[in-house]
């Protein structure tokens, strides 16, 4: 029996441990609103101080929209899902959900290689910094940041949702996800598989290999330097954007640069859990708590 013509998945999520399920449903609702206040305080903040009109902040603005589009993608359905008993979504629901997810991660990959560039030029070339980094090129970077994303999500979905999905239909997983309605697939699907591992190493090594490539060369420009005050902003804002490209690529890697076949699903559900959960809700803090732009912008707001 086709997939297509009953109209909706089972996502099975977290049912093999309906104990957990209200605890995760009290631990995901408590993260979802840490990243929407924080997210949206990073935004408003950043449009409303003409202090924080830079580079580095018009990219933090673009990560916080995109942290609140990745999660909203998933989130309130993986809610409903561990509060009732009806774990149900429908076929155009997760063709949607899919598409986004995937989209968004895939653009979060690109947008923090950019931010790692930002930082390279802010600290290596301070004094070509507001050439390197002018304002149209910073819009450049950033549209090509969504548009590689979602044109390489475009490109999975389809193949993901041509491959005959038969049988039954349950989603191994908590949303909707190649590699779990992969595994629906009545077909070969090695083919989709080597596809997504050589996207996923295009959109996750190159990216990282950038990344610290940059903070290779921004670790000997620190080395270099004499001042005191210079080191600490620079271990400011390079450590947080350290700290957050960290949380991100490593439970992404431990995921999707492995075969299907090699991971332990359970193990991969928590993973999954951690970097689109809980990673969004702690960007804003790891940003903001010791910036001292950040700190500067609420005074000058509250008067």
């Amino acid at each position: 029996m086709n997939v297509t013509s009953e109209g909706y998945f089972v996502l099975l999520g977290f049912s093999n441990w309906p104990h957990l399920e209200v605890v995760l449903f009290v631990v995901v609702l408590v993260f979802y609103l840490m990243t929407l206040t924080g997210n949206l305080f990073i935004i408003i903040l950043s449009y409303l101080d003409s202090h924080l009109h830079t580079p580095m902040y018009f990219f933090l603005s673009n990560l916080s929209f995109l942290d609140l589009c990745y999660t909203t993608s998933f989130i309130p359905q993986l809610l409903v899902n561990l509060w009732g008993p009806g774990k149900t979504i429908s076929y155009t629901g997760c063709m949607i959900q899919l598409y986004f997810v995937l989209a968004l991660g895939c653009t979060e990959c690109v947008l923090l290689m950019v931010m790692s560039y930002d930082r390279y030029a802010a600290v290596c070339r301070p004094l070509h910094y507001t050439v390197l980094m002018h304002p149209r090129f910073c819009q450049l970077l950033a549209v090509a940041c969504w548009v590689s994303g979602f044109t390489n999500s475009a490109l999975h979905s389809f193949f993901t949702f041509w491959v005959p999905l038969c049988g039954h239909r349950q989603v191994d997983h908590f949303f909707c996800e190649v590699p779990a309605l992969l595994r629906l697939s009545c077909v070969d699907t090695r083919v989709n598989e080597l596809s997504l591992m050589v996207t996923s190493s295009i959109f996750v090594l190159v990216p990282l290999i950038l990344i610290l490539s940059s903070y290779g060369a921004i670790a000997q420009a620190v080395l270099r330097m004499q001042s005191t005050t210079g080191l600490q902003k620079v271990f400011g804002t390079c450590g947080a954007h350290l700290m957050v490209v960290s949380l991100f690529y490593i439970p992404v890697m431990c995921i999707y640069l492995q075969p299907p076949s090699g991971n332990s699903q359970d193990q991969g559900k928590f993973i999954a859990l951690f970097y689109t959960v809980v990673t969004p809700s702690l960007n804003p803090l790891i940003y903001t708590l010791r910036n001292k732009d950040v700190r500067g912008a609420v005074k000058r707001l509250m008067g």
